[in-house]
């Protein structure tokens, strides 16, 4: 498996140094305010000179210390994280993130540098290297149905800037020499759009809008322009009132009647912007579970769940994960990962400090 982080492998350098942090016990820890989102913070955060310190401390000598880059980056959030990149540059006039990509290793490193870029750039990263795949089918693409209808309009507007700043060509532009029609006319829509970010809606446009996607899945117009523009523009509220609308009227859910009208690429994605909108964590719960169902660990999904969720809503995914599968998020993480790389995992679920 390979990313645009480098070859994966399970292998980690061998710790030589004391465990940092073990001292510290859950209530020294506060879940992140006014979010479902996993990531725990310590009551008292160091300050970011603190942490660069310990981090090239953990660099230096032979060996890593592996337990103390979990520890420090594994309980900041986005904001401290930024701060102790800056601050790092400014110290030692070294990336953080080449460091930490010269001093890890394997599946570990892929999911700290995921975690360690800011989300703006992370999800740009993530959606040029689903654009750029070899892969078949239209898995990969699914990131970018995940970057424009399961995050803010705020996000999805800093990750276009930052993809165009770091390969000097639009999200948009890219999509369109990359994907071949009819999901390029969706896809392009979805990134392209500015949703109403307010919880506002209108049960009379529900009602008929409801009316239009029904009417376009029976005929399977998919690719109308109206099913773009619905899917592309109605802010996240009104899209869940005309789906509940539709569902009430027609006596299925669009996902099933989509499902009886086919089973193809186009309907497995409108199938994801459909889950993304209406039930962002159940949608993510899923990606979780199949990537660890089965022979073998699909490392890239499990990380970009995990990775971009834990500071959004991954209590709720795991109450979701709960209610899908006979096991807990947590034992199933614990089951298909070890060492640093699980740890570094379980800590941004919120199962281990």
């Amino acid at each position: 498996m390979r990313s645009f982080f480098g070859k994966s492998c399970t292998s980690s350098l061998p710790k030589q140094n004391a465990s940092y942090g073990s001292s510290a016990s859950e209530k020294d820890f506060k879940l992140m305010s006014g979010s479902m989102g996993s990531l725990k913070i310590p009551e008292a955060v160091p300050p970011p000179d603190q942490d660069c310190q310990r981090l090239k401390k953990a660099f230096d000598g032979l060996g890593t210390d592996e337990d103390a880059v979990v520890w420090i980056l594994g309980h900041r959030n986005a904001s401290q994280r930024r701060k102790i990149k800056d601050t790092y540059q400014q110290l030692y006039n070294k990336s953080l993130i080449d460091d930490l990509h010269a001093e890890l290793s394997g599946d570990f490193r892929n999911a700290v540098l995921l975690w360690t870029y800011d989300p703006p750039e992370r999800d740009a990263k993530l959606a040029r290297d689903a654009l750029r795949t070899k892969k078949k089918g239209v898995k990969h693409l699914k990131v970018l149905v995940e970057i424009a209808c399961a995050s803010s309009p705020n996000h999805l507007m800093a990750v276009r800037q930052v993809y165009s700043s770091l390969f000097d060509c639009s999200l948009e532009e890219d999509i369109t020499s990359t994907v071949s029609l009819p999901i390029r006319k969706l896809l392009v829509g979805l990134v392209s759009s500015y949703r109403y970010d307010r919880q506002l809606v209108d049960t009379g446009i529900a009602n008929s809008e409801a009316s239009r996607l029904h009417e376009a899945i029976e005929t399977k117009q998919y690719d109308h322009d109206h099913v773009v523009w619905i899917l592309s523009t109605r802010n996240i509220f009104q899209l869940r009132a005309t789906f509940e609308c539709y569902k009430q009227k027609y006596g299925h859910s669009i996902d099933q009647d989509i499902k009886s009208c086919g089973n193809g690429d186009f309907e497995s994605v409108l199938i994801a912007v459909y889950w993304c909108i209406a039930a962002p964590a159940k949608y993510f719960a899923e990606v979780i579970k199949d990537s660890v169902v089965g022979l073998g660990t699909d490392e890239d999904s499990l990380n970009r769940a995990i990775v971009t969720r834990a500071e959004i809503d991954m209590i709720k995914i795991r109450e979701e994960y709960s209610k899908m599968s006979k096991t807990s998020l947590v034992d199933d993480v614990i089951g298909d990962t070890s060492g640093d790389y699980k740890n570094f995992l379980l800590t941004l679920i919120g199962a281990r400090v």
